[in-house]
């Protein structure tokens, strides 16, 4: 058994001081409702579109992990699931201090406000969710920052070192995802008081992700295949079916649950994710036939998954009608982009940056152009209803997180690989990820189906030459 050395070792010291730290932070109840200003239904509400949003995050495991080659999706699958035990420790020491802690000028939260959830427990409730406790809304905003790192996956699949991207999550979490959250969500954030809307994160999980995906499928270059214009096909199109289905139907608990509490406005954003959600899947599967494709169960899912992104930023601030036109123009817009891509010499391994990146792009100009008061009166009127003003300020919005996000991003790249090799070697890579990271081997049900035929044709011949 190989000794292991100092990188190797670090994680687990880093985990066993936390451990022991938290130690020492004071035991308190969970909350307290003296004054009787919590809402039972708005709880019970919130509690499940938590549950929900955590539900994205396995859902987003098997959308990935069914499109890369069979060779690579355990790795693939791993890396987006282990967010959640990287995020969830980091939220409760410092993250959620970071994000939603009192502000320092506008630009990030002090992160000792709620040290280990100080002052969370107890704490009075959220500006924005009187109704609900404080932990209820810290837990919630936990599965926003799990699922963010994990979207980065797709764009760096089948060529990067899980230790290096376990090391990213972290560093993006507190350099690229806390600022942002803090800047668009704190009502001292900086964007928040420009008055930008961002309902349930276009700018903060899809911009920045797929921003940060771009700056990593740059700094990791080229895999081999790539290089040599060979075909992957997906290991499982089925896996991406079941991941569409989890991560709609989680769509819900992440947009509807931002209404933060069990409400009219709550009832909208559900119909608008769903009906985006529709008409993307539809507009991207229809474009495809203009272009003398099949339909594809593929072209669908990937549809379907750029409309709930662009309809993330609107979803409590548009009407029902509107949302048809989110998405069948989102999905067109992602489509066109991805085409250009596979021109390019951008390896991109699922397209992260034209789907989540521009999907959460357009989602925050339709935001400033078909928001109305009408819908919530706590946002804004857009252009088509004569306020041209709202959408310069989520045009300047969008320009100041894309330029922080890639900029950020691609220096962590830069930094992770000056610390330990970011990029697997050759052989690893021919060899796939599962076996050379992880020691394990996806058999999948293609395999399985394979090496029944031959056994029945093996037994087929035997049964010949005995009888």
């Amino acid at each position: 058994m190989k000794k292991a050395n100092l990188k190797q070792i670090a994680p687990f010291l880093v985990l066993v001081l936390i451990a022991v730290a938290s130690l020492f932070a004071p035991s308190l109840p969970d909350f307290k409702d003296s004054g009787k200003v919590y809402n039972s239904a708005d709880i019970v509400w919130i509690l499940v579109a938590t549950a929900l949003v955590f539900l994205m995050t396995p859902g987003l495991a098997f959308f990935y992990g069914g499109m890369v080659h069979r060779k690579n999706v355990i790795s693939t699958m791993i890396k987006s699931l282990v967010a959640a035990g990287v995020v969830t420790i980091l939220w409760i020491t410092v993250g959620y201090s970071l994000c939603f802690g009192k502000s320092i000028g506008g630009f990030i939260g002090n992160p000792t406000t709620h040290l280990f959830f100080r002052n969370v427990n107890s704490g009075a409730p959220w500006s924005g969710a009187p109704t609900i406790p404080l932990t209820l809304f810290a837990l919630f905003q936990l599965m926003f920052a799990i699922i963010t790192p994990g979207l980065v996956v797709g764009a760096v699949a089948e060529r990067i070192r899980f230790t290096a991207y376990v090391l990213f999550i972290v560093l993006f979490s507190l350099l690229v995802y806390a600022p942002i959250a803090h800047w668009t969500w704190h009502p001292d954030g900086f964007l928040n008081k420009m008055g930008v809307l961002d309902f349930a994160g276009g700018t903060v999980v899809h911009i920045s992700a797929g921003c940060a995906a771009l700056a990593g499928a740059l700094v990791l270059k080229r895999r081999k295949a790539h290089l040599e214009n060979k075909e992957i096909p997906p290991a499982n199109v089925p896996y991406v079916l079941i991941g569409t289905g989890l991560l709609w139907f989680g769509w819900f608990g992440f947009n509807a649950g931002s209404a933060l509490a069990a409400n009219s406005l709550a009832v909208s954003s559900f119909a608008t994710t769903n009906t985006a959600a529709g008409a993307a899947g539809l507009s991207w599967m229809f474009f495809d036939v203009l272009k003398g494709k099949k339909p594809s169960a593929l072209g669908f899912c990937i549809g379907a998954v750029v409309g709930l992104v662009a309809i993330t930023p609107a979803a409590g601030y548009v009407a029902i009608p509107q949302s048809i036109f989110i998405g069948v123009v989102a999905a067109i817009i992602s489509n066109t982009a991805v085409h250009y891509k596979q021109k390019s010499t951008l390896d991109d391994t699922l397209d992260v940056f034209p789907c989540h990146g521009l999907g959460g792009m357009v989602g925050m100009l339709l935001t400033g152009i078909f928001a109305t008061k009408s819908v919530n009166s706590a946002g804004n009127n857009g252009l088509f209803y004569g306020n041209p003003e709202f959408f310069f300020t989520q045009l300047k919005a969008l320009a100041i997180v894309v330029t922080y996000s890639f900029t950020v991003s691609y220096a962590l790249f830069k930094f992770i690989n000056f610390v330990l090799p970011l990029r697997v070697s050759l052989h690893e890579e021919e060899l796939g990820l599962d076996a050379s990271q992880h020691n394990e081997e996806y058999a999948s049900p293609i395999s399985f189906s394979v090496e029944a035929d031959a056994l029945f044709d093996s037994k087929k011949k035997t049964e010949k030459v005995l009888f």
